[in-house]
């Protein structure tokens, strides 16, 4: 016996189906173009910050210089965390994944700052800067709590990312260390329809508060085929160790049929326009830090890679050159990721204001594959299968 069915055109992974419209961020995949609300990438990287860009994704305009003030301090006034929520991380364990911290606290946020009425302008903007302002915070809190030391309180005198650099170490960040971040903010801050903003999106159609949302996004993130490949690229990199063993290792990766880790993207088919630009930010740390070893060796890596890749549309994408930059800082490797979301809170948050202007419930659809009218079998007379 058969069921109805309905013939649809299967697509693994939803790979190319338009799922949303939107004016947020714009990619050209055989051209390497990247656009937040129709700025290159590379204008952004080069002129503005992390909050002036956060701004333009959110409110699709940049900021005059009065609505960039008071945008950076409602940010500021809000950097700070409930002592629950400290309390809250210092009972996760000490050797936990720090991006299980970070969803877990994101959504304890939730229960403090209600948002129920997620179209209302206030709800929005209000959650929107508590996220914004409080997630450094949370990361660095799990990043001294869980080696026995003590919270470090923000100081509103600081920028966004020289606050953050700050509640890490105690100590004011050298001030081309604190560019250098702001600008990888910057590049993580958004990227069209990717699988974390997808996660977020569906979880924002139910109506569900922002806070959820996020937490639902960072989960996502934390995939190495997502942003975790951040630090698997740094863990290959220390794998392979010196640049006489690079060719032999890509070679018998290739051959084993396993990825290349920070080589590839389902939209470029060129060399990511943000990795070019982290090797620029690269070449500045270095000029005044010393050159790292490994950035050496991510550049024979990469040269070896695009001589075997480059005839697939393979080549190096952000993640390739963010985890050797944020190793380069002092960053513990397992941190990696959350600085990713750090950043990406501002793409979920924007698309997350789109999704609940003209909401749609995502419910989409499935090809069905088992069988149909199968009997109810008693147990007595089950042979069973194992």
């Amino acid at each position: 016996m058969t069921g109805p069915t309905t013939m649809h055109e299967f697509s693994p992974g939803l790979a190319g189906i338009p799922a949303a419209k939107s004016s947020v961020s714009f990619v050209n995949g055989q051209t390497g173009l990247l656009e937040y609300r129709g700025i290159r990438i590379e204008e952004l990287a080069q002129h503005s910050s992390f909050l002036e860009t956060t701004y333009l994704l959110l409110y699709d305009e940049l900021p005059a210089q009065t609505e960039l003030d008071r945008f950076t301090a409602d940010v500021t006034r809000h950097r700070r965390i409930k002592y629950q929520i400290t309390e809250l991380i210092k009972c996760l364990p000490e050797h936990g994944p720090p991006m299980d911290a970070l969803q877990a606290a994101v959504a304890a946020l939730g229960m403090f700052y209600p948002a129920r009425n997620v179209v209302d302008r206030q709800v929005q903007y209000w959650s929107t800067i508590r996220l914004i302002a409080k997630v450094p915070t949370i990361v660095a809190a799990y990043y001294r709590l869980r080696r026995g030391d003590e919270q470090i309180q923000p100081r509103d005198d600081l920028d966004h990312t020289s606050n953050f650099l700050y509640m890490l170490t105690e100590q004011v960040p050298d001030p081309l260390i604190a560019k250098v971040l702001d600008t990888c903010l910057i590049l993580h801050a958004e990227h069209t329809m990717n699988a974390s903003t997808f996660s977020g999106l569906v979880t924002a159609s139910t109506l569900a508060d922002p806070y959820t949302v996020v937490s639902s996004a960072i989960g996502t993130l934390k995939g190495p085929l997502h942003g975790g490949a951040t630090q698997e690229t740094v863990a290959m990199l220390e794998e392979i160790g010196s640049v006489e063993h690079v060719r032999p290792y890509i070679k018998k990766r290739l051959a084993e049929k396993q990825k290349l880790m920070g080589f590839g993207h389902r939209i470029y088919k060129v060399k990511d326009p943000r990795a070019v630009i982290l090797q620029q930010l690269a070449q500045q740390l270095f000029a005044q830090h010393g050159r790292s070893p490994l950035y050496t060796l991510a550049e024979k890596v990469e040269r070896v890679g695009e001589e075997l890749l480059a005839g697939k549309g393979i080549h190096a994408n952000v993640d390739f050159y963010s985890g050797v930059l944020y190793k380069t800082m002092g960053l513990d490797e397992d941190f990696f990721t959350c600085m990713f979301a750090m950043a990406r809170v501002s793409g979920w948050l924007a698309h997350w204001q789109e999704q609940v202007k003209d909401n749609k419930l995502f419910r989409p659809d499935q090809i069905y594959e088992g069988q149909h009218g199968r009997a109810y079998v008693p147990i007595d007379r089950r042979l069973g299968g194992l």
